[in-house]
């Protein structure tokens, strides 16, 4: 995809606007910058969301890896992210107040609409909550620039009572960000478009039987189940990973996913199941 012109004024502040980006919620939901209006040196990333069904445009990796945590997370229900800080004349005032020179377009020399990179509504006991986060790395924040523009973001979140905290990398856990990156593109069923729910159930019977039984890696068990069932190579592996993504299978996510080394369920799902549907 051909990147946009990356200049900012009024005018395309106005058609962000009405585009809607920065507005809605859930799948509704339009970020103000897409991965095509930002230099982003080849680290973007467009991946459709677990909780939000749509594309979620990330522009760093580690804006990613903060995204996997919160789409593992049970209490987050949803995640909009490129939130821009509207109205413009707020952060300017903001800036003008602390005596810092607010951002602007390069080329154009006008103030841009800053933007925060996760708003997140976490579900709680009793109705839900919104939490703001910014990532950055560690090494970011030895710059006196970057703690500048961030005091304008706190501000003006702090203004709407708002909870508004830094993320850096030593605060996300990189293990459990691999793992979801691994089984992310397999929770649905739709996912594994070339066979039916019927053959998805057959294989996690083989499979679970194998795992909990035999202590052998995951890629030779799954790889044997493709083989015995007379299915396409790479299924049987596709399905332990949508069987990791939906937590039919429960594991210490926190531990590294090694197809190569047995995997260690928690609890086995078929004696589970066959406890649940006697009862009554």
């Amino acid at each position: 995809m051909a990147k946009r012109k990356r200049t900012t004024n009024q005018a395309v502040i106005d058609r962000f606007i009405s585009e809607g980006r920065g507005q809605g919620v859930g799948s509704k939901y339009k970020p103000w910058l897409l991965i095509q209006d930002v230099a982003s040196q080849g680290l973007a990333n467009r991946i459709k969301g677990w909780k939000t069904n749509r594309v979620h445009h990330l522009h760093s990796n580690l804006e990613l890896n903060y995204f996997y945590v919160l789409e593992w997370s049970p209490i987050i229900c949803d995640i909009r992210e490129q939130y821009p800080l509207l109205p413009l004349e707020e952060t300017l005032a903001i800036a003008e107040q602390i005596g810092i020179s607010h951002p602007k377009d390069p080329k154009t020399q006008e103030p841009i609409v800053m933007t925060t990179d996760f708003v997140i509504t976490v579900r709680q006991k009793i109705g839900v909550i919104e939490h703001v986060r910014t990532i950055k790395s560690a090494k970011d924040l030895q710059s006196e620039r970057t703690v500048q523009k961030l005091e304008i973001e706190r501000q003006y979140w702090q203004s709407r009572d708002m909870n508004w905290g830094i993320v850096t990398e030593h605060e996300i856990p990189e293990r459990l960000a691999r793992n979801i990156d691994w089984v992310h593109p397999f929770l649905n069923v739709e996912d594994l478009s070339t066979i039916s729910e019927s053959e998805i159930r057959r294989i996690t019977t083989a499979l679970t039987l194998r795992v909990v039984e035999e202590h052998e890696s995951l890629a030779s068990i799954a790889a044997d189940c493709d083989d015995k069932l007379g299915l396409e190579p790479g299924i049987g592996l596709s399905v332990a990973r949508h069987l990791i993504a939906n937590r039919s299978w429960l594991i210490d996510i926190n531990k590294s996913i090694n197809p190569s080394e047995p995997l260690v369920l928690l609890a086995n799902p078929l004696v589970v199941n066959q406890k649940l549907g006697g009862v009554g």
